[in-house]
């Protein structure tokens, strides 16, 4: 009984640091409107806050991943957690939105940080366990994106958006301690590389060169790429196109919260039952079914429940292929598991800095950009899984000789 409750405590802890990111992009989503006002602003300026931390947290996880990689777990997770506080206070009195969006490329590079967690599940399981594992991390961390938009919304009920940030400051204050006092160094100095630039960023083109490796990061990638428009674009599609008020507009955004956590036990409970790649398959091909339902519905300006229903589908798809994605990739790298996990990290955050802007391209009354980016999210990851990763054949799951 102690070693499972050693096993939940040490699983929520990681998810504290994977959910923050949640809480970064999705808190103040409902706040959208309210910040065009009071910024004066347009709604795609507004959606470029959140293009710009997405962009931090793309370029803060290759530096984290590297330095995790040379320096461990827990130092470079220490630093920036505390560079998170200070940028969360700096969002929330930031005179303009110039600056504002500055301090979000900075919260964002700082929140990067949670990748490492991923690094340091690496360094204590693998194969099945860590599936097992992992798909319990993504359980917990999945409330996040349920309390997130939940969160925001009861904030601006009782104060200004300002208040979102300050909240995060808060929670990036409590991470710092945790950091400090609860978290022990998971990869031990003899397994560490030297810190030298060049063979770290030798690894990242091995990495790279990596066909099998790609092929399952951009498979993720494109489908966290598509859930990042979905974030960018549901604010002003529930709130601006049908009309549903902030708090309504939350419920709707905290079912993701629901489905993730539903997705990710099933995960959980086939791993060991039902080959990765089967799930996979699975994950992948509902995917396909939900976007193009989704591009369907708004061409045909449907209702609303028509939206929200393959909307949810496409969520609960990326819940099942996450962790899968996840263990196939890690599965010969822990040697080099930071620089791997920031690779996982940083190239679906790449391409959501693109497909962010991009849905409010026909304004902010449009959700066929929305439908488009999506459908092709979801093509682009079955393509790059089967050219990549052998045709997307039933096969074993790869051991280190067969990558």
């Amino acid at each position: 009984m102690k070693s499972n409750n050693h096993h939940l405590r040490f699983a929520f802890m990681l998810a504290m640091f994977s959910g923050l990111g949640s809480f970064t992009f999705d808190m103040y989503l409902p706040s959208f409107p309210q910040m065009m006002k009071f910024f004066g602003t347009t709604a795609s300026t507004i959606q470029v806050s959140l293009t710009a931390s997405l962009l931090g947290l793309a370029l803060g996880q290759i530096t984290m991943g590297a330095l995790s990689d040379v320096h461990g777990r827990r130092k470079p997770l220490i630093i920036a957690m505390v560079i998170y506080c200070l940028s969360s206070f700096g969002c929330a009195i930031a005179p303009n939105i110039g600056i504002f969006i500055a301090l979000r490329f900075v919260q964002g590079f700082a929140v990067s940080a949670g990748t490492i967690s991923a690094a340091i599940a690496r360094d204590t399981y693998n194969g099945t366990e860590l599936t097992k594992f992992f798909s319990l991390i993504s359980v917990m961390s999945s409330v996040a994106p349920l309390l997130a938009p939940l969160a925001g919304s009861a904030v601006i009920m009782f104060t200004k958006w300002e208040g979102v940030f300050y909240l995060l400051g808060i929670l990036g204050f409590i991470l710092s301690i945790t950091t400090i006092w609860r978290l022990k160094e998971s990869f031990p100095a003899e397994k560490r590389i030297r810190s030298n630039f060049g063979e770290m960023f030798g690894n990242f083109k091995t990495l790279l060169c990596n066909r099998v490796f790609m092929g399952y990061v951009l498979a993720q990638g494109f489908m966290l790429g598509g859930i990042f428009a979905y974030v960018a674009g549901t604010p002003f599609v529930y709130q601006k196109i049908y009309g549903v008020s902030p708090q309504v507009f939350s419920m709707l955004f905290a079912l993701n919260g629901i489905v993730l956590i539903t997705a990710s036990q099933v995960v959980r409970k086939l791993a060991g039952r039902i080959p990765e790649h089967r799930i996979l398959h699975f994950g992948l091909g509902m995917s396909f079914v939900a976007t193009i339902t989704v591009l369907a519905v708004v061409l045909a300006h449907g209702p609303l429940f028509a939206l929200v229903i393959p909307l949810v589908g496409y969520v609960a798809s990326m819940g099942t292929i996450g962790p899968v994605a996840f263990t196939l990739a890690m599965e010969a790298q822990g040697h080099i598991a930071g620089s791997a996990s920031a690779l996982l990290g940083v190239i679906p955050f790449l391409l959501g800095c693109v497909t962010s802007p991009l849905v409010g391209i026909a304004g902010e009354y449009s959700a066929v950009p929305l439908g488009v980016i999506l459908l092709t999210a979801s093509l682009f990851a079955i393509g790059c899984y089967t050219l990549l990763t052998g045709k997307g054949r039933m096969r074993p799951v790869p051991t280190t000789e067969s990558l």
